[in-house]
């Protein structure tokens, strides 16, 4: 009978702990939040092609504000619209956008908007934000200078 009960609590336990191993703490999920929100990110990657900010095209950059809130730019023309946060799971909202014609910056417009409606997971760490597609590949990455 000792025996029985004994097993029994060390699989409960064993199970339990599992459990918890395999969901984000309300920690870690806090954590990562404060870590994304309320900053300004700067993109460096669409893919695996680096951007850089030059003379004639603007970098694209975007906000995620605590208010659930999405604005930004995607070099040319401004974006705003809502997010969702489930665990490392972002969602974006139907994102709307200014419509001004820029001389330089229509390509790159053009594959950020692309990427952006791929997105599905973030990962926050640092200073450095990426945003994944369904699969964990990296689609848009981003760089902040704010603490």
């Amino acid at each position: 009978m000792l025996k029985s009960i004994f097993a029994t609590t060390l699989i409960s336990a064993t199970l339990f702990a599992a459990g918890c191993t395999s969901m984000p703490s309300a920690d870690q999920q806090a954590k990562n939040l404060s870590l994304l929100q309320n900053k300004t990110w700067t993109l460096t990657h669409i893919g695996a092609t680096e951007y850089k900010t030059t003379a004639t095209v603007n970098t694209p950059i975007i906000q995620f504000g605590s208010d659930l809130r999405v604005s930004g730019t995607d070099g040319c023309n401004r974006l705003m619209g809502l997010y969702a946060i489930k665990g490392e799971h972002i969602s974006l909202g139907q994102l709307g956008s200014t419509k001004m014609l820029c001389k330089n910056g229509m390509q790159l417009s053009a594959k950020y908007s692309e990427a952006l409606n791929k997105v599905t997971a973030y990962q926050v760490y640092d200073k450095t934000l990426k945003l994944l597609d369904q699969h964990g590949n990296r689609v848009l990455q981003y760089t902040t200078t704010t603490p």
